[in-house]
């Protein structure tokens, strides 16, 4: 499949209030955001033109601009109306969506306290991220990079700059013939993958790390969820690596992941089983609800 460059591309980008071309949505090299990561954004999904969380994501999106110093110049409800305008223009109902607010290229240093804050939010169609071959389960190598400490980086923000190591630790991983990498937290304790939550099946139970040094995801907030809703116990705790030898299932969950399985960590093999296969349908199911359904099923 040949690749597409993001640069050259047919469509639109909404960009600080107007909707653009597509090719027409450039930059300065000089960008406060390019060279010292002032940029917050999301992953959105939209299904059947309906975008899965949007109020949730939005007000990540804001939050993680306030945790790196800077307030986005549009509202909650002017970010929601972007982000559905700019699926409508493009055309599509089921895609991926990344709305990214950045410092502009008013000043060049690491203080750019007069840098002009830019909005822009784009759409395109991207499948899950482990392509169809996801139901077979996904491989992860273990990562050299760790999750850093919560005094170290804004750990609860989705900022840019915090996925310098998830690139690192993802292209380690995909050299040595992995899919993706698991990352350790700062103190040793099982993290995350490069862009997803992970969970684990160990006696029955749904275990999943505690997000004190890395995002606490929306899919991750669904699932446990959904999860309670069938009456599967969820423990959040501190996991050491050794009880990934326990574990029995284990899934990756995420917005351009979605619920995937997973069927190998390091050398360790797993099936997916009852646990994953359930939440994956839950997961499924609900993300293509309607509005009309979801008011059918609050009645």
């Amino acid at each position: 499949m040949a690749l597409i460059p993001f640069d050259d591309r047919d469509g639109f980008i909404w960009w600080d209030g107007k909707m653009i071309p597509w090719r027409d949505a450039t930059l300065h090299v000089l960008t406060h955001g390019l060279h010292y990561a002032s940029a917050v954004f999301e992953g959105e999904r939209a299904y059947n033109g309906n975008i899965f969380k949007l109020e949730a994501h939005t007000e990540r999106l804001i939050t993680s601009g306030r945790l790196l110093g800077f307030e986005i110049p549009f509202t909650a409800a002017q970010i929601n109306a972007a982000c559905n305008e700019v699926l409508a223009a493009n055309g599509l109902i089921d895609a991926y969506v990344r709305p990214l607010a950045w410092r502009g290229s008013e000043q060049l240093a690491v203080s750019a306290q007069m840098t002009k804050i830019h909005l822009m939010v784009a759409c395109w169609p991207w499948p899950n991220l482990f392509g169809a071959d996801r139901m077979k389960g996904v491989r992860l190598g273990m990562a050299e990079w760790r999750r850093p400490h919560p005094q170290t980086a804004p750990t609860a923000s989705k900022a840019a700059g915090l996925y310098m190591i998830g690139t690192l630790s993802k292209h380690a991983a995909e050299a040595e013939g992995f899919d993706d990498a698991l990352m350790l937290t700062w103190d040793g304790f099982v993290g995350e993958a490069t862009g997803a939550n992970i969970f684990l099946t160990i006696d029955g139970k749904l275990h999943t790390p505690t997000p004190d040094c890395f995002l606490d995801g929306i899919t991750r907030r669904t699932v446990i969820g959904l999860a309670k809703a069938r009456g599967i116990e969820v423990v959040e705790r501190h996991i050491p690596p050794a009880d990934l030898e326990i574990a029995t299932e284990a899934f990756l969950a995420g917005t351009a992941a979605e619920v995937t399985p997973v069927r190998q960590i390091g050398t360790r093999q797993y099936q997916p089983g009852p646990i994953t296969e359930a939440l994956l349908g839950d997961y499924e199911a609900l993300v293509r609800m309607t509005p009309a359904d979801v008011a059918k099923r609050a009645a």
